[in-house]
């Protein structure tokens, strides 16, 4: 499915490869009649084999591309009007929680951000006004995972939408609709694209009134992807079986090293027997993810002696890309939450995140050893 889904090959010319459709407007064939496409804001062909293929992996009606991650939670968030609530999990991405917290109030919306393990938590946030609920899992960067038929159930019940951010998992790993979430969000720069060298976004809607109203935002706001950025998604989703595989696999080793290192205070990886969220990972996915986040003794001087003393892995933010990256969330990632909201949430200055690449696990290893 990866590597069939959407018109492949192209309808045309046969061409294996999709090609890329790289223009802004297409002739018509005549007075008021368009070949299939008009305009690339609108739709384009190479942008949509990219979503009819990321629709099929999560099992939705339609997919949408975006330009970034974050265009894409921005456009589903337009789905709501002016006095809608949004609760969210706290432990998010920093760059959702700047979007909740920084931007969309200024448009009339509310968010409560909590942890999303708890039924009754849950259902005590939910106002009359309470439209949303936002997911997360895994989460970034503590991995927490989110029960997602407990989630979908109480949403059911007080008819709420259930938005999931799917980027940690990717498809591969878990596919929420299948457990009645209604739309999906991807930051597809990550594990779908899988080589550092694009951004992008992603979301899959699950019935004909949620693809029609997401199709409208998408072109009255111009939050597309372009062909080109489309294109490079779609060459790495042809190997995410593959990679997620690896990714796991070295992610797993990873783990193990850690956990037994003097150094290491804790570490954060939902395939451990010890998380509290593994029977649930375990039932609802498929695989655990290539993310590891782990806490050093020794406060903020050891994390920076760690992240200055890195070979293999790079200092760099993002994720999910074939070469390991590792960064510090506090002053990275989520250096635009307030730092109480951080240390409340559990995102320490002594937190490191690890993005474990397929890179020869030794060498993985032999870097963590001496940069420890």
């Amino acid at each position: 499915m990866a590597i069939h889904a959407g018109e492949r090959p192209d309808e045309r010319f046969g061409a294996v490869s999709v090609p890329i459709y790289q223009t802004s407007t297409f002739a018509f064939e005549d007075v008021g009649k368009s070949g299939g496409y008009d305009y690339s804001r609108s739709a384009n062909p190479t942008r949509k084999v990219l979503e009819d293929t990321i629709a099929a992996l999560e099992g939705g009606k339609a997919g949408f591309a975006f330009a970034t991650g974050m265009a894409a939670e921005a456009t589903v968030l337009h789905l709501l009007k002016c006095g809608d609530h949004i609760i969210s999990g706290d432990d998010i991405y920093g760059g959702t929680y700047r979007l909740f917290q920084n931007v969309m109030p200024d448009f009339g919306l509310e968010f409560t951000f909590l942890r999303m393990d708890n039924r009754q938590t849950i259902e005590a946030a939910i106002k009359p006004n309470t439209r949303m609920l936002w997911l997360e899992t895994p989460s970034n960067p503590l991995l927490n995972i989110v029960d997602i038929e407990m989630a979908v159930d109480i949403a059911k019940k007080h008819n709420l939408m259930t938005v999931i951010d799917n980027t940690f998992a990717t498809p591969y790993f878990l596919r929420p609709i299948e457990y009645g979430v209604d739309l999906v969000v991807h930051s597809t720069t990550k594990y779908l694209n899988g080589h550092c060298d694009v951004v992008g976004g992603a979301v899959v809607t699950t019935t004909d009134e949620l693809t029609e109203r997401v199709q409208f935002l998408l072109n009255a706001m111009g939050t597309c992807a372009s062909p080109f950025d489309c294109w490079l998604v779609l060459r790495g989703i042809e190997t995410l079986p593959v990679r997620m595989k690896k990714h796991e696999e070295n992610a797993v080793s990873v783990t193990d090293y850690l956990k037994g290192h003097p150094t290491v205070k804790r570490v954060f990886y939902p395939g451990l027997s010890s998380h509290p969220g593994y029977e649930i990972a375990k039932r609802q996915m498929m695989g655990f993810g290539g993310v590891v986040s782990f806490e050093l003794k020794g406060g903020t001087g050891a994390v920076n002696s760690f992240l200055r003393r890195i070979n293999v892995f790079s200092l760099a933010e993002s994720l999910g890309g074939v070469a390991s990256l590792a960064e510090h969330p506090a002053a990275m990632s989520h250096a635009s939450m307030p730092k109480e909201y951080r240390d409340k949430v559990g995102i320490t200055e002594d937190l490191v995140r690890l993005s474990v690449g397929l890179e020869n696990i030794d060498d993985l290893i032999d870097d963590l050893r001496q940069a420890l």
